[in-house]
């Protein structure tokens, strides 16, 4: 099994002796580092080095759980990439080895803790979008154009004959984005000039 090293801090002014010295010591052949970089983003280039240095029973180590990320979905995801690469995960600091029966029991249990986050997300957005509605809060993009913006559009097409080029130029949008609002119907009802102001 070979050791792949990976370390990170957050700025440039932060040092990476002390997790370079803790990865050697851990018996690390190789290693890979990211410095001046955000834990919440998993596209880091010391990071995709690391893992492509990785074959089938190689071992990725990191320093602390939070040096490889601070998302526990994502964690969980890299993770689970590994093990479908076959290759294992340690980190020094919360003696965590997936390698071992007891490290991989607590990666399932950090999996479903994950799952329970992601479930309860979903739940609040939805619960606050029912909310809005309830209040009559219009959700959604705004609209590009106004009932009554539209249909002033129709008319200078239609009947005086505009070019839509110059008729979305005044408007503010794209010809496209004109052509696709003159083919939808105009609902009938309240205008949207009531909710959102004219451009």
């Amino acid at each position: 099994m070979k050791l792949v090293g990976y370390a990170r801090v957050s700025t440039v002014e932060q040092n990476l002796d002390l997790q370079i010295a803790a990865l050697k010591a851990a018996g690390c052949s190789e290693l890979f580092t990211d410095q001046g970089l955000s834990g919440a983003d998993f596209r880091r280039p010391g990071l995709r080095r690391a893992l492509r240095q990785l074959k089938s029973t190689d071992m990725l180590v990191v320093w602390r759980l939070d040096r490889l990320g601070r998302s526990l979905i994502d964690l969980i995801q890299t993770v689970n990439g590994l093990s479908k690469r076959g290759c294992e995960f340690r980190s020094l600091t919360e003696n965590i080895d997936t390698s071992s029966s007891g490290g991989r029991l607590l990666f399932h249990v950090m999996g479903a803790m994950a799952e329970f986050e992601r479930s309860i997300i979903s739940e609040r957005t939805k619960a606050g979008m029912a909310a809005a509605r309830a209040r009559g809060s219009r959700l959604g993009r705004r609209p590009s154009m106004t009932r009554e913006q539209r249909e002033a559009a129709r008319h200078a097409i239609e009947m005086d004959l505009k070019p839509i080029a110059e008729v979305a130029s005044n408007y503010g949008v794209h010809p496209k984005t004109l052509a696709r609002l003159l083919r939808d119907p105009i609902k009938p009802g309240r205008s949207p000039a009531t909710s959102f102001p004219a451009r």
